[in-house]
């Protein structure tokens, strides 16, 4: 027997206000919009969340992201598409999003890669944009959100 899935409306006061709170602080923070939508897009592919996947998928085509980057995220280590700083970020995002397949000699190296590109501030904003697409995955997949349903609302 399958019991209905939690809808928006029906979640606890304050949670989506509290993400997307989350949320805005990270798209103000001074992070690349590039930055930001590899990060998504490659922790909803380790996750295996396709309702994200979509969306991310179209934003970061509607911001100007190339087909090309995106199909050829899964494979981030070897594309020469992708800059050094993308990389290390790319890199930090697999290590985290995969933390308990992690090794703490990983996360130590992940850390040391970034660092060579970003200050601790941006490297604490990166950590925090990685851990709230995380969060969105685990809630998009526990609720039952639909693969393909996203419909932007581009200005």
């Amino acid at each position: 027997m399958t019991l209905n899935r939690i809808s928006y409306p029906e979640t606890p006061k304050g949670l989506y206000e509290a993400m997307l709170n989350t949320e805005a602080y990270i798209n103000n923070c001074g992070l690349s919009h590039t930055i930001i939508e590899l990060i998504k897009t490659r922790a909803s592919q380790i996750n295996g969340c396709g309702y994200c996947l979509d969306m991310h998928h179209k934003d970061a085509l509607h911001a100007g992201e190339t087909l090309e980057r995106l199909y050829l995220l899964p494979a981030w280590e070897e594309a020469p598409c992708y800059t050094a700083e993308e990389k290390a970020v790319l890199n930090l995002t697999d290590v985290l999003s995969k933390i308990s397949e992690s090794s703490p000699l990983q996360v130590e190296e992940a850390y040391n890669r970034i660092a060579k590109f970003f200050n601790k501030e941006e490297i604490a904003n990166t950590v925090l944009a990685i851990c709230q697409i995380n969060s969105w995955n685990r809630i998009a997949l526990s609720f039952g959100h639909v693969p393909g349903s996203y419909k932007p609302q581009y200005k």
